[in-house]
């Protein structure tokens, strides 16, 4: 017999489930079930990916709303288990308001094989925002563009490039908060600042630094700062300023904005991409002035200064944040960085060990949130290889996406909107210290993100 909560979504069936050494409720939602602790009640379906299904769920221990990620058979293959391990473990390191993070971590039935991942709920992801009719204000796009360059400041003091910045991989809820996610691609960078003989894929395609389109086998933390400039790009036009359809279309919507580079602004690409580009037509470029003419003569100036040919010219997340179109927002102050790096040498003599290590690092993770585990027996991994897509992020599905009811954007800011919300100059300086963990803000709300029907 099907027993319901009161808090639970009327197409969503819960039973009490007594198969797992924790009080469960088993919840059936679109033929998935979710075996969760019993403190959460599951609220609607929120997104689906290649390796897990999300769904918003109600913590009835404080009545805060999550996301809570499933992620199927996690132990099958070596390497689902390894990405995961590596994901879970950035994610557990880091703790900062504009990087998402772990709140609580589950297994479910007899043999542990399914792992739930708690992170926090967000209404919607940027590109639905850039992508909605409702106009974003000036405000607006410094308030996102702040978050999301004081997000990856903090990720570049663990030593972390995020790899794959773009807006969906950009969280939003209706008050213009902001988290960065979907850290499946991210890497390390050595002392040196410097990434050898990375030739995997990395970044969306419109979102690729030149270096990485032009088959660099050297880039640096810039690559992430090009990606910062492209989103900031589309903040200010509302649309991608790079859309390229291929690999050698994107190098040509590169050329034609910023023209053809100096050759000194690509020395550091192999020499084959230098021929090929001096044997194309000279390009002149366009003025970014004239192809956004409603930006700020500041706004212009930051954009530059992401969107620079030569990585070493591009300016660092630091000198974007100090850059006078934030200043309404900077407060070095409150913008905390790492007390410590991530450390991805551990990692990789990790990864060296092999599968089994995987499986048994991640199911002693979940013993850590769940001490009843313990006395359980860890799955086993399956001898066959899957060879399906990489897996992707474990808090990209956090916010809704095709599954959802709900079409958010942005609202307009009224004239009482106090905008700094991290001790910014605005008025609002909190005077928080550069630490790890965020103290409860007490600013103003900015204005809220608007639902639509």
């Amino acid at each position: 017999m099907t027993a319901r909560s009161e808090n639970v979504a009327p197409n969503v069936d819960t039973v009490p489930t007594h198969s797992v050494p924790t009080n469960t409720l088993t919840s059936s939602v679109r033929g998935t079930d979710f075996t969760i602790d019993a403190r959460y009640r599951i609220n609607k379906f929120v997104g689906c990916g290649s390796y897990g299904v999300v769904c918003a769920a109600l913590d009835t221990r404080d009545q805060s709303m999550c996301a809570i990620k499933k992620i199927c058979n996690v132990f099958k293959n070596d390497t689902t288990a390894k990405r995961t391990l590596r994901e879970i473990k950035l994610l557990l390191h880091f703790d900062h308001e504009n990087v998402i993070s772990i709140r609580d971590m589950m297994t479910s039935g007899a043999d542990c094989a399914d792992l739930y991942v708690v992170t926090a709920l967000m209404d919607t992801d940027l590109h639905k925002v850039i992508r909605s009719p409702q106009p974003l204000s000036d405000q607006h796009v410094q308030y996102f563009l702040y978050q999301l360059l004081r997000g990856l400041k903090y990720l570049h003091s663990c030593n972390v490039l995020h790899r794959d910045l773009k807006p969906s991989n950009l969280l939003v809820n209706e008050n213009c908060d902001l988290k960065i996610t979907d850290f499946g691609l991210s890497r390390g960078v050595n002392p040196s600042d410097c990434l050898d003989f990375l030739t995997e894929y990395v970044v969306t395609r419109w979102y690729r630094a030149p270096e990485i389109v032009l088959s660099s086998d050297t880039y640096t933390k810039a690559v992430d700062l090009w990606s910062c400039g492209c989103i900031f790009a589309e903040l200010l036009g509302r649309k991608p300023i790079f859309p390229g359809s291929d690999h050698v279309q994107q190098l040509s919507c590169i050329l034609d904005v910023l023209g053809t580079p100096n050759p000194e602004h690509i020395h550091h690409v192999p020499e084959k991409a230098r021929r090929y580009i001096a044997g194309l037509q000279p390009s002149a470029g366009k003025e970014l002035r004239t192809m956004y003419p409603n930006a700020s003569e500041e706004a212009v100036s930051l954009l530059y200064a992401m969107l620079h040919w030569d990585p070493a010219q591009r300016c660092t997340v630091s000198q974007a944040l100090s850059h006078p179109y934030l200043a309404a927002f900077h407060n070095p102050a409150a913008e905390p960085v790492a007390e410590a790096p991530f450390d991805f040498e551990v990692e990789a003599c990790n990864h060296e060990r092999g599968s089994e290590d995987a499986r048994e690092a991640l199911f002693k993770i979940a013993c850590r949130f769940r001490p009843e585990l313990e006395g359980t027996r860890a799955p086993r991994l399956s001898n066959v290889e899957n060879k399906g897509k990489r897996s992707r992020n474990l808090g990209s599905e956090s916010a809704c996406s095709t599954g959802c009811t709900s079409s958010l954007a942005p609202g307009v800011p009224n004239e009482s909107t106090n905008w700094p919300r991290y001790g910014g100059n605005g008025g609002a300086a909190q005077g928080r210290t550069a630490t790890v963990t965020p103290t409860p803000r007490q600013t103003a709300q900015p204005s809220r993100v608007r639902q639509q029907g």
